[in-house]
């Protein structure tokens, strides 16, 4: 799935891209998987752009929360994100970097702090159970 605006059944509203393929902070290029937690904010695997993007409700642009340092496979670094979850629990979010082959845990109050939590891996469409687990 693939999604480049998100829009109401009865008054359409872009409320994340719209703005064109392409790597400024109001466009997505290949969106694949998207979070929202309960302030509203999106989360949003970028996928083509290496990044996860974080969109407040009413703002222009996003912001980037991990990755959009190239593609590679450094910490900070993500290669074809293919889903962003939001684990409540941890305040963090549970990131499948596919190209990487790898999930990777970050920390939403300190982006920096990022976590491989399982290597070697295929993964799409990340879940969480009641238990956080």
């Amino acid at each position: 799935m693939f999604v480049e605006q998100i829009k109401c059944q009865h008054h359409p509203v872009t409320v994340a891209g719209g703005n064109g393929q392409g790597e400024q902070l109001n466009q997505l290029y290949r969106p694949c998987g998207i979070s929202i937690d309960d302030d509203k904010t999106i989360y949003i695997a970028d996928f083509d752009n290496h990044r996860i993007l974080q969109w407040k409700s009413g703002e222009n642009e996003g912001k980037i929360i991990a990755g959009g340092n190239g593609r590679g496979n450094r910490i900070d670094q993500l290669t074809f994100p293919t889903d962003v979850i939001v684990d409540k629990q941890n305040n963090s979010l549970i990131i499948a970097d596919g190209g990487n082959r790898r999930v990777i845990r970050c920390s939403i109050q300190n982006p920096r702090n990022q976590q491989i939590l399982i290597s070697n891996i295929d993964c799409f469409g990340p879940m969480i159970d009641k238990k956080g687990d």
